[in-house]
């Protein structure tokens, strides 16, 4: 039988109950890591780390002794570095184990089935916000994870709506000055404070609200939408660049060619496929 052997495998390595619990919870340990940086800016550096590893390894079997020797050193730097690099994920890692939270259930992540959804309701709200000349900056998060930019804000976790969004931003209510997070079709955060682009040639003419859907996708993957309060003008901001000036259509197809487009093509990398399932 096949358990008897594997039971006789288990008898010759000599593995107690101590080495079992060991191994559980050593399991476990590294699950709830993986789950702690999951939806935030450390899961593409991880990602980059594992791709460099098997190239290491590939490299050594294959005997490409300098591509080899070049990576064991670039891998050498970066284990002194990984400390700095996720210094904001150590830190939150340590503020949720004070507060007992380590142990809750991680977040839902983007449903790309109910993207219509979310572009109808989306495409609802933007013509009465620019009617009535109301500012907004709404930030579709993708692949990297806003995370620590939701925690900046007051969370909503509600399901996406033109009304909802329209009364975030209605002047003097208490949420319309920061920035709505959206994954999926849930409004996950309002509120938030995003980061300023540095870029010394941008318009002066632009706000702050322009400044940080630029800044936030400068160091994302996610798609800004901004509407400007004093001309009702629609922009997107994706990877740094800002397109003025969208409407109707153009902005429908804008948003599709950026949310659904980029996604199916070229190499998948998603190693941790359990981001895009419910």
């Amino acid at each position: 039988m096949i358990w008897d052997r594997i039971v006789t495998a288990i008898l010759q390595l000599n593995i107690g109950y101590l080495d079992i619990i060991d191994l559980i919870i050593v399991s476990y340990v590294i699950y709830k890591l993986i789950m702690l940086i999951r939806g935030t800016r450390a899961e593409q550096l991880v990602k980059g780390l594992f791709i460099l590893l098997l190239a290491m390894i590939v490299s050594d079997k294959i005997g490409l002794k300098t591509l080899n020797w070049i990576l064991e050193k670039v891998m050498t730097v970066g284990l002194i570095a990984i400390p700095i690099v996720f210094q904001p994920e150590l830190r939150r890692a340590l503020e949720q184990l004070g507060r007992g939270k380590i142990f809750q259930r991680p977040f839902r992540s983007w449903d790309y089935q109910k993207f219509d959804y979310f572009l109808e309701e989306l495409m609802k709200a933007v013509p009465a916000l620019v009617k009535k000349r109301i500012g907004a900056l709404i930030v579709i998060e993708q692949e990297t994870g806003l995370n620590d930019w939701v925690e900046t804000g007051i969370v909503i976790d509600g399901l996406i709506s033109a009304e909802l969004l329209i009364n975030i931003f209605f002047p003097r209510s208490p949420l319309h000055d920061g920035a709505v997070i959206i994954r999926g079709n849930q409004v996950v955060a309002a509120g938030c404070y995003l980061p300023f682009t540095d870029d010394p040639l941008l318009d002066k003419e632009l706000g702050a609200r322009h400044r940080a859907g630029i800044g936030i996708t400068e160091q994302s993957d996610a798609v800004a939408l901004i509407i400007s309060d004093e001309t009702g003008a629609v922009s997107l901001a994706h990877g740094g660049v800002l397109t003025q000036y969208l409407e109707g259509e153009e902005l429908r197809g804008k948003l599709t060619e950026l949310c659904v487009t980029e996604r199916s093509e070229g190499l998948n990398l998603n190693f941790w496929p359990w981001r895009n399932s419910k």
